[in-house]
């Protein structure tokens, strides 16, 4: 009697592509030579595995988080795929396929400058920091937040004391940073810190 095989989850499949790709394409060729964006995509998608490929995709979407400029980290517009719907630089991404904007969507990133300072019995307080996500139509947009607001992650990331904040003591000279947090395609989180 003949029995199908059995289907594996979608994320199994996600990542034996992954593997694969990566794999295939660019141990074969020169790193010069692919898209950089398209290893982003792979190796983040896989955890950023040790690899010369994947260390230089991973250094490449810090260095463009690090000021100044400070640039999307991830640019799908760059990668030739051949994935509908992936657009150039300031084009609409509509069709992205749930696969890829599963990544794409849990890339965030907060640019943080912050400070303390006690002044003759009170204290002041300097908040410009913003989050960076992308929207849903891909394009990467930042928004103001109050850093007292932001999630424990932040705070555990960075290593700068959340009561520090919400007690407003003065504590906090200067808190200037960039905090960039991703997920791979078994749902875990990294960050990297990065002060300036």
């Amino acid at each position: 009697m003949y029995r199908a095989p059995r289907k594996l989850p979608k994320s199994c499949r996600l990542s034996a592509l992954a593997a694969a790709l990566v794999a295939s394409s660019l141990s074969a060729i020169p790193a010069k030579a692919y898209p950089i964006d398209c290893a982003i995509l792979l190796c983040l998608a896989g955890g950023f595995p040790a690899s010369p490929e994947c260390a230089a995709a991973k250094a490449e979407m810090i260095r463009r988080v690090t000021p100044w400029p400070i640039e999307p980290p991830l640019q799908l517009w760059r990668c030739p795929m051949g994935s509908p719907g992936v657009g150039g630089a300031g084009t609409a991404i509509q069709a992205l396929p749930p696969e890829l904007a599963y990544y794409r969507d849990g890339i965030e990133l907060y640019h943080i400058i912050y400070g303390q300072r006690r002044h003759d019995g009170t204290t002041e307080i300097t908040d410009r920091s913003r989050i960076g996500t992308y929207a849903r139509d891909g394009q990467f947009t930042w928004k103001g937040t109050r850093i007292r607001d932001a999630p424990d992650w932040v705070f555990s990331a960075s290593g700068v004391s959340r009561n520090a904040v919400l007690a407003e003591l003065g504590s906090v000279r200067l808190w200037r940073g960039m905090l960039l947090r991703w997920r791979d395609h078994q749902g875990n989180t990294s960050e990297e810190w990065v002060r300036y």
